[in-house]
This record gives structure tokens, C-alpha cells and sequence, in this order.
């Protein structure tokens, strides 16, 4: 399996259409917090009707994450990827979600490392993401203007205040675009999600795609 740890689309199930029909993924729910609220979000734990990167039953310990992995390569040769998206954002708990990575990396090289986050936290944190081996990250975008954004987000955390409306959304999108642009100058691999909100930011995904 030596051949999943060449960082590329081929071997991402969430990267590629043709590698989601040969290859799995697996996501490890080690980070519980998060730094924004979002007015559409609802974290849900413990949900039979909910499957999404970032749902769990439970938060697990980087050492636990580390052994379900162990565990699951024991009788599934097809996974590639081992990816952290929350339940929170991982960059909000950096210290498990690198420590979750550190161990991963150590024991399974053969496998693609792969981080989700909203990108509030990620510029300080780009030279260890890059250090430790992680190949692929996600960064969900969904505003590229205060206007709009501040639409989207109740509040957002940045250091130890609290921003509210467009000054939040100024802030996220700041340091959304510097975490971005240091992933790409480290040439890492990028993907941007948007998540669509009628009425909301349905006319502005062009504007977010033009500036990704």
C-alpha cells in the first residue's frame, strides 16, 4: 500500500471522483471545540441520522484515534486517506489534531494525511501542518465579502475576543486567505468547499470560485 502515501488526486476519495469508487477514508473525531459559529450549523453527536465528516458518536483521545486506525487497517486494505474534520475545527484544538497526525504518520506512512478546517486558525499553524506530513487540506470558504459574511457567521473567536457580524467575517476571511496562500508557497495540496446557502451566498459562489 506503500503507493497511497505519493500525495496527489488519484489516491483521494475527496479529491478525485474515480479514486471515491477504489478508495476509503477515514475520519478521526479528536478536536470537540470550534472557533466560529455558523447560523446554519448544528453539531450533532450521537445521531443515527447523520454520516458526515465531523459527526461521532464521541471525541476520541489522539492515542484512541491512533488505535482505531491500527484496527481498521487490520481488515481494510482500501483506506488511503486518514483525515481530521472536527466534530469542531481542528485547528481549534491544533495540540490533539497535530499530536493525532504525529502518531498517525509514525505508524502508518503508507497513508495520506488530510485536515478540514474553516482556516480561522490555520496560518499559525501551516509549519507544523507541513512538518508533520499532511498532504491534503480542505479549507470551507463561504464568503469572500464582510457583506456576505456577516450573514453567514454569528460570532468568531480570534484570540480571546469575540467578533460579531461583518468584523467577524472580515477576521475569517483575513486569515482564511493567508493560511491559503502559505499552504500553497509550502505546495500543498488545496481544495475549497463552499457550502450553499439559499438566499444567502447562492449568488456569490461564482465570486468565491473567481477569488479561490
Amino acid at each position: 500500500m506503500n503507493f497511497f502515501a505519493k500525495p496527489s488526486f488519484d489516491n483521494h476519495p475527496c479529491f478525485s471522483k474515480k479514486a471515491s469508487a477504489a478508495y476509503g477514508r477515514v475520519h478521526l473525531p479528536v478536536a470537540p471545540h470550534c472557533n466560529i459559529q455558523c447560523n446554519f450549523c448544528n453539531r450533532i453527536y450521537d445521531c443515527a441520522n447523520e454520516n458526515r465528516p465531523g459527526v461521532t458518536g464521541r471525541v476520541q483521545s489522539p492515542d484512541e484515534a491512533a488505535l482505531y486506525v491500527e484496527n481498521l487497517f487490520k481488515f481494510r486494505q482500501d483506506i488511503s486517506v486518514i483525515g481530521i474534520a472536527g466534530p469542531g475545527d481542528p485547528m481549534c484544538d491544533a495540540d490533539k489534531t497535530l499530536a493525532t497526525f504525529e502518531k498517525c504518520k509514525a505508524r502508518f506512512p503508507h497513508a495520506l494525511l488530510c485536515l478540514s478546517t474553516n482556516g480561522l486558525s490555520l496560518p499559525e499553524h501551516v509549519d507544523d501542518i507541513v512538518r508533520i506530513g499532511v498532504s491534503h487540506v480542505t479549507v470551507t470558504v463561504n464568503a469572500v465579502t464582510p457583506e456576505v459574511g456577516g450573514k453567514i457567521y454569528a460570532w468568531v473567536r480570534h484570540g480571546n475576543r469575540i467578533y460579531r457580524g461583518e468584523e467577524g467575517a472580515r477576521i475569517l476571511q483575513a486569515c482564511q486567505e493567508e493560511g491559503i496562500r502559505k499552504l500553497k508557497e509550502a505546495r500543498m495540496i488545496v481544495k475549497i468547499n463552499t457550502v450553499v446557502i439559499p438566499g444567502v451566498n447562492m449568488d456569490h459562489v461564482p465570486q468565491i470560485a473567481k477569488k479561490a
